[in-house]
């Protein structure tokens, strides 16, 4: 990178900035004596303007406008970075190694860290030494690795892998071995930023450093948007510089869809299937449906009803494959029905005594086994034809989780709290520990947050690595009810709770206080999922016999109704055109 023509013709100081004396021609060129003074006259640059101004140049010196960056400086007065880190940015993208090692010792006074000198000589040789490999000079290469490399005493680990090297049979081998691009201007840029990095900013800028800080402004606004649930480009092509990121509520599942109204029944239970192209839900009517997602539209049909569940079914579970459904009734059945989704067919009716209560499921993620329990002390292992595998006694299970590496199963028992269980070498311990009773619970995606259901406390959300309680969200009404809580939206970044006031919760993960308040249903929500695949489709399932399909508002280009929006209380379904809304102004659209 050139330096500009201020800095080489007069002495900066150490720290890579300097100011312009007023004596260069350029910028001055065309202007009065008056005009002169005031250049003169004009205050020094803060140390943040001179970084702007380097940054500006780095960029612009990226895009190849280099005459703009020698005016920039001359003009500014700045030094975009030392002329040792200009040479030796030049000798090290031109391969002329001997001259680079040279400029390091130039630089050694300039570094914070005098072991940094040994570092990058250690990077710069191995440069070197690959590229004679990649150039057949097998002698050269290994005068480089005995002579210059080795008496360097530095990461001799590195050094004897280096040394395997000179057995490859011809170059392609070399670079795929080596994981290395090959001689060139890509991998001398690649040799080049890790260079940097033991170089203070004020010698040589770290590569990119614009894009970077742009990039990381993006991704903070983004973290901070409440709404934000899409999943966005790292690339700053894909989003605007000129205004700050928000995500609308309007874009948010706050708006009913649908209302499923097939159950005759209250609705206990609901759930996505694990690729969100079906939705199951559960009734006190005795009946499973199983719902169909159609993938441009997000609305859902009924694909097929399962009948036969004497006590209702409260809990579902998808198997990881989404082949099979198995069905657990409330307290006083003892039995489990696992369904072939595809064909309609029960497979399997498990029962072990009449005297169980088998209430709660979850599948291994072999999806070959699959475990059961219940308040009543059971607690099974079974496989896919309902064979009892294994069963540990006396555990009274309200809830059960089987994480990702298939031996630890969580669950959740009378004594207030959650333990890890391992059927293989039958060990068990305390993880979670609550007040008051656990009365269901959900874990993340990769297994380390879960989110409780806690009678009289609400939603809580706890670390399962570190064990500890992170937060408790806000405003939920639960009391001694099953509630089933859920973490859905882009990145699982939400969090969407059922209540007993009727209403259906979403908090953002980070924040206790909800960021939406959802109306519709006229009795207590008992579950809610989000779907995995789509961010934006959410369901929730309520005593009032309804299933509440919740997505993004629908387009209407009145701006009267943005103020009922804002309210949760304009819901519409699509189709038919149903309003649930008492706002004179939605009333009368409603009418047209």
């Amino acid at each position: 990178m050139q330096s500009n023509g201020a800095g080489q013709e007069q002495e900066s100081s150490d720290n890579g900035v300097g100011t312009s004396n007023g004596s260069s021609a350029g910028p001055c060129s065309g202007t009065s004596s008056s005009e002169v003074g005031s250049l003169k006259k004009k205050k020094r640059l803060s140390q943040a303007e001179e970084d702007v101004i380097r940054l500006i140049g780095q960029h612009l010196h990226g895009l190849g406008l280099n005459q703009t960056v020698d005016l920039l400086m001359q003009e500014s007065g700045c030094r975009l970075e030392h002329p040792s880190a200009s040479k030796f940015r030049n000798h090290v993208m031109e391969g002329e190694w001997d001259k680079a090692e040279n400029d390091l010792n130039e630089l050694r006074a300039l570094m914070h860290s005098p072991n940094a000198i040994v570092r990058m000589k250690f990077l710069l040789l191995q440069q070197k030494y690959l590229e004679y490999l990649e150039d057949g000079k097998v002698l050269e290469a290994l005068q480089v690795l005995r002579g210059e490399l080795t008496p360097l005493k530095y990461n001799t680990d590195r050094i004897h892998i280096l040394s395997g090297y000179l057995m490859c049979s011809h170059a392609d081998d070399l670079r795929a071995k080596a994981e290395w691009e090959g001689k060139g201007t890509a991998s001398r840029s690649r040799l080049l930023d890790k260079l940097q990095t033991y170089l203070p900013p004020s010698v040589m800028l770290p590569p990119r450093r614009l894009h970077t800080l742009l990039r990381q402004a993006v991704e903070l606004q983004r973290d901070r948007c409440l709404y934000h649930n899409t999943k966005l480009d790292n690339s700053l092509d894909s989003v605007s510089l000129l205004l700050d990121h928000v995500c609308s509520r309007k874009q948010f599942p706050c708006y009913t869809q649908q209302i499923l109204t097939e159950h005759c029944n209250e609705v206990w239970f609901c759930k996505f299937s694990n690729d969100g192209t079906k939705l199951a839900t559960g009734s006190k009517d005795t009946t499973v449906i199983i719902w169909q997602v159609d993938p441009e539209s997000h609305q859902l049909k009924l694909l097929r009803t399962l009948e036969g569940h004497a006590y209702g079914v409260s809990y579902l579970a998808w198997s990881p494959d989404d082949t099979y459904l198995i069905a657990c009734g409330p307290d006083d059945c003892s039995e489990l029905w696992l369904w072939n989704v595809q064909t309609g067919e029960l497979r399997t009716k498990m029962s072990q005594s009449h005297e169980d209560s088998l209430t709660s499921v979850a599948w291994n993620p072999d999806g070959k086994r699959f475990v059961a329990g219940g308040q009543r002390g059971q607690f099974y292992q079974c496989d896919l034809d309902g064979n009892l595998l294994d069963s540990w006694e006396g555990v009274r299970v309200q809830c059960l989780w089987c994480l990702s590496d298939g031996r630890t199963v969580l669950a959740s028992d009378t004594h207030q709290r959650i333990r890890g269980y391992n059927f293989e070498d039958l060990t068990d311990r305390n993880i979670v520990q609550e007040d008051h009773p656990i009365m269901s619970f959900t874990v993340s995606k990769n297994g380390r947050l879960a989110l409780l259901n806690v009678a009289t406390q609400g939603v809580h959300l706890w670390d399962l690595q570190d064990r500890v309680l992170v937060r408790k969200y806000q405003g939920v009404t639960q009391g001694f009810y099953t509630i089933h809580s859920c973490f859905g939206g882009h990145n699982e970044d939400f969090i969407a709770s059922g209540s007993e006031d009727h209403k259906v919760y979403i908090w953002h993960r980070r924040g206790e206080l909800p960021i939406a308040e959802l109306t519709g249903h006229t009795r207590t929500v008992n579950c809610v999922s989000w779907n995995p695949a789509i961010p934006g489709l959410m369901a929730s399932a309520s005593d009032d016999g309804t299933v509440r399909i919740w997505g993004p508002a629908p387009f209407l280009d009145s701006q009267e109704t943005d103020g009922c929006n804002s309210c949760s209380r304009f819901l519409l379904t699509l189709p038919p055109p149903l309003l649930l809304c008492h706002h004179q102004t939605c009333q009368a659209l409603a009418s047209t």
